[in-house]
């Protein structure tokens, strides 16, 4: 919690159940703005260690918000559980029907309409160090919607949470949501308002 000089000199050695009472009371939702839980019992000197865990999830939740507003609403990362180094050499992804393939295609359609380079479907992503096959990406721009200017982008759709974090790990700015990437294309590459 951020303290003032003031603040911190009336809590003085007063116990945290004590004087959390006191600044929710004055400054309605205070304690929440700096990510201190609202479970009273967590206030306590013995609970310390569970206050602890309980104010991490709760700052793990915001940032996760804010990671998502950045990412014009792309969560799929959020469902990734293992790291890029843990991860098997070979863990897939395709083209999982026609369905898919032709809203692929209009996508790619739609960039080009955009004046931008069509991205290449699907797209092997091959370790630079041993030439092996690691991944297949739906769609992907692989130096950038603005060749060079910009960071590799893939389209992922219907994947696993893996492939979506392999591809995210690998430098890929990743979309699992067409809306989304168009969002991104027209503001971040197009610069429109």
């Amino acid at each position: 919690m951020f303290l003032t000089k003031d603040t911190n000199l009336k809590i003085s050695d007063r116990l945290p159940e004590e004087y959390f009472l006191e600044i929710e009371s004055a400054h309605p939702g205070a304690l929440a703005s700096q990510w201190i839980p609202m479970d009273r019992e967590l206030w306590k000197i013995e609970n310390y260690p569970n206050f602890l865990e309980a104010r991490k999830q709760l700052l793990a939740d915001a940032l996760n918000k804010k990671m998502e507003e950045l990412l014009h609403g792309d969560s799929g990362w959020l469902t990734a559980t293992s790291s890029f180094e843990r991860m098997p050499v070979q863990i897939g992804g395709s083209i999982s029907n026609e369905d898919e393939e032709q809203e692929l295609k209009a996508i790619n359609q739609w960039v080009e309409n955009q004046s931008l380079p069509k991205g290449l479907i699907p797209y092997t992503f091959t370790n630079q160090e041993d030439g092996n096959k690691q991944a297949i990406f739906d769609l992907a721009w692989p130096s950038g919607l603005q060749e060079e200017l910009s960071q590799p982008v893939a389209v992922l759709l219907n994947e696993g949470p893996e492939v979506v974090a392999f591809a995210s790990q690998s430098g890929f700015r990743v979309f699992t949501e067409v809306d989304a990437f168009k969002k991104y294309v027209r503001t971040d590459v197009l610069g429109e308002e």
